[in-house]
């Protein structure tokens, strides 16, 4: 009987896994370029790690895969990690929480449970966190970096939309409702829910009347200024503009095409300062922003952070392996045929000496090998001991070591033999 995959999941392809690596590669070259070290975190986390420091919105707690763990009877609730953030920032805590300033990366998947089985639940994304920095320069550098890995990616035409959630809270605030009320609408504009704010019944007209039209707003810094002057004389609102526009001038510094889009705060109830998602061709694909409170919240130190993930899911899509300029070493495969008399100890270790040339080499286990496969190499047991044959012109070639068949492939292949 043939049994199915389980819903809402996928298989990937040798051609997709090779997108995977080519991503995963490019991804760690920069994260090291740029000073950042790569960590991992278990699959499997306390379900408590995600809902004792409000860390994400309802909505998305409702589509965590979780369930009662029974080691110990202790019955404590896990869950599969539906984030990558939030275990980078207790590994934190674990590991590193002394004051000083930490730049971490990962490449990790990630779990959600989506009820139509259509889309995959689990999936993969790859991120940094630059924890211990407060300033709108480490806002940047980690803007310029996601920036810079989609490039190198080969993707092109990004845009950014830029949110606030600072800034949303504290016109919450401004607008006279209490800390329950604020977190219950800040969640659902979060989670979309704009039309949400027709329900609000203020103390403040003046701000009360600013905000649905701020949050339905859309485009660059100069028209959200003209619509926000008339409140920035309260203290805390100011204090959060001004933190935008320093960001927003740093990116403008840069010649940085971005959109401000205060209602496209992604889901994340943890984030406190700005919030940037990244788009190309209208599909999303990747966004992060500024969580200060996340890691006193769950029991740190004071400690300001920002991070960013990337969705190789999505990347994988548009990435186009042909006009990527691939660094890997040219590859030479050859297929090793051993003789009636040929002893399994040669066998292996004509393979492994072939390796440790640099060259792929598998043991022909079928008569019909793999197209890729340049070379053959048929071991005999009296001489020639090796003979070898081009298969893309027929040519055969003997010779009575092995070194003999390493400088046959390096003068016919043109490369310089590598010995580990």
């Amino acid at each position: 009987m043939k049994i199915p995959r389980v819903k809402g999941t996928r298989d990937w392809s040798p051609e997709e896994m090779t997108a995977f690596r080519f991503i995963e590669g490019k991804f760690r070259e920069q994260c090291r370029k740029w000073g950042y070290h790569e960590v991992r975190t278990p699959t499997i986390e306390s379900m408590h790690l995600f809902t004792s420091a409000g860390t994400l919105t309802p909505g998305m707690l409702n589509r965590v895969y979780s369930f009662l763990d029974w080691d110990g009877w202790s019955g404590e609730r896990v869950v599969l990690r539906p984030d990558g953030t939030i275990p980078i920032v207790r590994f934190y805590i674990d590991r590193m929480n002394n004051g000083s300033l930490a730049k971490l990366c990962y490449i990790t998947n990630i779990f959600i449970f989506e009820e139509t089985g259509k889309e995959s639940r689990e999936r993969w994304q790859c991120g940094a966190e630059l924890i211990g920095a407060p300033s709108p320069l480490a806002d940047a550098e980690l803007i310029s970096l996601a920036l810079k890995i989609s490039g190198e990616i080969g993707i092109r035409d990004i845009s950014i939309r830029l949110s606030h959630a600072g800034l949303i809270k504290s016109l919450l605030g401004g607008i006279g409702l209490s800390k329950e009320e604020q977190d219950a609408f800040f969640d659902r504009i979060l989670d979309g829910d704009v039309a949400t704010l027709t329900e609000l019944k203020t103390k403040n007209s003046a701000v009360a009347d600013l905000l649905p039209s701020l949050l339905k707003l859309k485009g660059q810094s100069a028209g959200f200024l003209n619509n926000l002057k008339a409140v920035t004389n309260i203290g805390e609102i100011r204090e959060h503009f001004e933190n935008f526009m320093a960001i927003v001038n740093l990116l403008e510094s840069l010649d940085l095409d971005y959109e401000i889009d205060i209602a496209s705060g992604a889901g994340f109830e943890y984030y406190t300062g700005v919030i940037f998602q990244l788009y190309t061709g209208g599909r999303k694909i990747g966004g992060g922003g500024r969580y200060d409170d996340l890691v006193p919240g769950m029991g740190g130190n004071d400690a300001p952070a920002c991070g960013f993930a990337l969705y190789i899911d999505r990347l994988m899509s548009l990435v186009n392996l042909e006009k990527a300029e691939i660094t890997y070493p040219e590859i030479i495969l050859v297929s090793i045929r051993p003789g009636e008399d040929v002893t399994l100890d040669r066998l292996f270790k004509a393979q492994e000496d072939l390796h440790r040339a640099g060259y792929i080499a598998e043991i022909e286990m079928a008569e019909k090998r793999p197209v890729e496969v340049r070379w053959l190499l048929e071991l005999g047991g009296k001489a020639p001991l090796f003979t070898l044959t081009d298969l893309s012109g027929g040519t055969r070639l003997e010779a009575g070591d092995i070194s003999g068949v390493q400088k046959i492939l390096e003068a016919k292949s043109g490369r310089q033999n590598r010995p580990a």
